[in-house]
């Protein structure tokens, strides 16, 4: 099928548009305990053109009658057949159908599944040791034609009367507030819905099972509720308050009301990705919903403020106005991330959200860098090509260069220009364009121009910077990590700052420009405030004037320093003694977001080295780190805030995996030990790094321990650092009784991410290898689709050459495709790590000597 797009393209898959949905009256009949449904639907459709069928999408359902009334009234029959390599049903009509509003009605059948996707089940163990059922509903990209045949293309909106026929004393929930209902002569209820605004299929949604809501908080004549399983109701105030100050907050910057009649939140046991955006419906991983702000980390609680705040940013920006089409993703997804940000950032201004975000940045800029990047907006045939767009490109670059424009536009204008858009398209679809015009419109500035060079085009710039007394000469050339000799240019939207002093704005659109920038003698930094997407390479006189006053620097200016000199070195554009000379400078700091990247490249590292090179390495991170938590110390002090909390788990977990320093493993084994016992008082950021060091220098009984504590844990941010803890232990039969548990006890949405945290396990990586290759066809049939990229994110670690032939061999005759784009980049970033370790190993370990 794939070949067969490539050949034929998006007409293979499109709909023709003789026919328009209007409005589905649709009625879902579930029976929880045999996992089966039955439903009808009663589709008002606009034909437009004469035709004698109707086609629409259908997949793993049981058509059963069929017909079509007319105008008039009268009820034409109908014959259906299906073509399963493009997923449509075609109703072929006794007589030929005229233009004008005529009614299509079919009966259906189908499976409450177990993959997550389509009308699927969740499982979770009452408080009575029961085990209780769920049915749920998870659209996106193309899953809608799972639960009922519909128009399963985004600009095929409609509005959705839904009802929902469910035994006695279940929760019901839908995507809009419940209007009726009434109890049936079999003691069965009819729920029924009122009509939704007009929305694409993929926002469809339904819950039904043995749950519990809180009562509604009434924002703003919104009401917000979290809906979860029973005993959860203590981890749900922090999910309230967060919804509350975001729906308030983007309906003041957006200009216009929430589009819907309620909002429930919604907290599954099971669900494939992080959360879905269901108008009215939002759908969650309980992880990132569900949280004791007592007992949870600050990235933890961050992660929940963040997800909510994304999700409730598409109500406008992905719901209320849609992409035409899956190209477009990037239009929902990377301004949902930028309005998490934002929104987040206000939320908790300590957590100094925009800065945090340079980490995540820089995994967009590890694959950015590669050949097989793609541009934000891709093409896009095929439901599985849909499914490949959700990556860090469209979510983190995209939210990048959004922030890159507004940091260089302005906040006003910026804004200006997003309700225009919004305003322009309510209800409706648009493209990349729209929104460019719209902004354009607003600041009078030629956005067009600069954004389509960073939306149509993969890869991103390498700036470089000289000075000659007060001339700076800026160029700019695309960076990549192997060996490319192509050519690209960007118009790139600098922010230059000269002596500390406030940055000056510049467009570099051609390969160099010279400007005259008074004071740029005694210092510049490019990119201030660290917005933009692009490299940084200074002449070695302007490093060393940086690394001489590197404190002057904004912690995001220091985090992106950082970064850009380990990426020079992956990409052989220096060398990793050079690496570590300027690590050595950064004993002082004090920031999460610089010592989160500084200890990724130093992870990356220790995973090349081996013998005496690595117990060399391992005394110069002590030697790095050592002094940092002896000045933090282990018990957070009174007043502390959140980020130095932060920085102390990053060190504590640095020293004790990275340099398996004793004292620090000792003493994260006496702090685990209270935990355990339920007398810790070092807080949830040092327990949550005593967690991971324990676990790379543990034994056998206390991997007996961890699985305990993961089946006994009160909240999902517990249980999560515990069965993640168990993927990190160094002995290879600890490592098979877990990854057995991946094929069993763990649920299949975090079982992936356990085989992900072994794989990139130096200790155990290659009896994770050997599992995953002898056990793919049983993942396959596991674990919900979306996981299988996910996990096999774990092979760019295997970096030794033997391995690495042996992965390329396998994914060659194993391909993925609903993401062969992300596993090629897999595959690159695998080859760029072997290169590292041929290339560097041997100087690190002669620099260290």
């Amino acid at each position: 099928m794939h070949d067969a797009t490539a050949a034929t393209g998006e007409a293979l898959y499109r709909l023709p548009r003789t026919v328009l949905p209007r409005r589905y009256d649709l009625r879902i009949e579930p029976d929880l305990a045999t996992a089966r449904f039955t439903g009808t639907e009663d589709v008002a459709v606009e034909v437009v053109a004469d035709t004698s069928e109707v086609v629409l999408n259908a997949k793993d359902l049981e058509i059963g009658d069929a017909w079509l009334l007319s105008p008039a009234g009268e009820q034409v029959g109908a014959t259906t057949s299906y073509d399963e390599a493009t997923e449509r049903l075609t109703l072929s009509a006794a007589r030929a159908l005229t233009p004008g509003n005529w009614t299509v009605h079919v009966a259906f059948a189908g499976e409450i599944n177990d993959k997550l996707k389509g009308f699927y089940r969740s499982v979770f163990t009452d408080g009575d040791g029961v085990e209780r059922v769920i049915g749920t509903t998870q659209m996106e990209p193309t899953d809608a034609r799972l639960a009922f045949p519909c128009w399963d293309e985004p600009d095929l909106k409609a509005t959705f009367a839904i009802t929902l026929v469910v035994a006695d004393g279940l929760l019901t929930v839908s995507n809009a507030a419940e209007s009726a209902r009434t109890t049936l002569p079999d003691g069965r209820v009819e729920v029924r819905f009122a009509d939704t605004i007009p929305m694409s299929t993929y926002l469809v949604a339904w819950v039904i099972g043995p749950l519990v809501a809180t009562d509604a908080v009434d924002v703003d004549g919104v009401p917000l509720r979290v809906v979860h399983v029973p005993g959860k109701e203590s981890l749900a105030p922090f999910a309230l308050d967060v919804g509350a100050f975001a729906l308030r907050l983007f309906t003041g910057y957006y200009g216009i009301p929430y589009p819907g009649d309620k909002c429930d939140l919604i907290a599954l046991p099971d669900f494939a990705a992080g959360a879905m955006e269901n108008l009215g419906a939002i759908t969650f991983r309980e992880a990132v919903l569900l949280v004791d702000p007592a007992e949870a980390t600050r990235s933890e609680l961050q992660r929940v403020a963040d997800v909510i705040s994304h999700e409730l940013a598409h109500m406008w920006f992905g719901d209320l106005v849609t992409m035409k089409w899956w190209n477009g993703l990037w239009l929902n997804e990377a301004f949902a991330t930028f309005m998490e940000l934002a929104a987040v950032d206000a939320f908790r201004p300590e957590w100094q959200r925009w800065v945090s975000f340079t980490n995540e940045r820089a995994g967009a800029f590890a694959i950015d860098g590669l050949a097989s990047t793609r541009p934000i907006e891709y093409p896009v045939h095929s439901p599985e090509e849909a499914e490949g767009m959700f990556d860090l490109l469209t979510y983190e670059k995209g939210a990048s260069v959004l922030r890159m424009l507004e940091q260089y536009l302005g906040e006003d204008g910026f804004r200006a220009g997003i309700r225009r858009y919004l305003h322009g398209h309510e209800y409706g679809n648009a493209e990349t364009t729209d929104l460019w015009d719209a902004i354009e419109e607003a600041t009078d500035e030629p956005v067009r121009r600069i954004m389509d060079t960073w939306i149509f085009q993969g890869g991103h710039p390498l700036i470089g910077v000289d000075v000659d007394g007060e001339r700076v000469t800026l160029t700019q050339r695309r960076f990549r990590f192997l060996p490319d000799d192509g050519e690209a240019t960007w118009a790139v939207p600098l922010l230059v700052s000269v002596d500390g002093g406030e940055p000056e704005k510049l467009l570099l659109d051609s390969p160099s420009m010279t400007v005259e920038l008074p004071g740029a003698s005694k210092g510049i930094v490019v990119n201030a405030g660290g917005h933009g997407f692009y490299r940084v390479r200074y002449s070695s006189a302007l490093l060393g004037q940086l690394r001489s006053r590197v404190f002057d620097l904004e912690p995001v200016e220091r985090a992106l320093l950082v970064d850009d000199a380990w990426a020079s070195v992956l990409a052989a554009q220096a060398e990793a003694p050079a690496f570590l000379e300027l690590a050595g400078a950064f004993g002082e700091e004090r920031d999460p977001a610089v010592w989160t990247t500084l200890t990724a490249a130093l992870g990356a590292i220790d995973r090349i080295l081996d013998g005496d090179g690595r117990a060399k390495f391992q005394g110069y991170v002590r030697r790095l780190v050592g002094p940092a938590l002896e000045q933090l110390g282990w018990e957070p002090q009174p007043g502390e805030d959140d980020l130095t909390g932060e920085t102390r788990k990053l060190v504590i977990t640095a020293l004790g995996t990275i340099g398996r320093d004793q004292a620090t493993i000792d003493a994260a084994r006496e702090l685990l030990d209270r935990e355990l016992a339920g007398a810790g008082t070092a807080g949830p950021d040092v327990a949550a790094a005593a967690v991971t060091v324990v676990a790379a220098n543990g034994t056998t009984a206390d991997w007996e321990r961890y699985l305990d504590r993961y089946r006994t844990a009160t909240n999902p941010q517990e249980q999560l650092r515990y069965q993640y803890g168990l993927g990190q232990f160094a002995q290879p039969e600890l490592a098979s009784r877990t990854l057995e548990l991946c094929m069993t006890e763990f649920r299949t949405q975090n079982a992936p991410f356990v085989l992900l945290m072994l794989l990139t396990n130096r200790d155990v990586n290659a009896t994770a290898w050997e599992f995953v290759k002898r056990e793919w066809d049983r993942i396959n049939e596991r674990f919900p689709d979306n996981a299988i990229p996910r996990l096999l994110g774990g092979i760019t670690a295997l970096s030794t050459p033997e391995l690495a032939a042996d992965v390329e061999a396998f994914v060659a005759a194993h391909p993925v495709p609903q993401a062969a784009k992300t596993v090629e980049q897999h595959l690159e970033r695998l080859r760029v790590n072997v290169a590292l370790r041929q290339r560097e190993a041997a100087r690190i370990t002669a620099a260290l000597a």
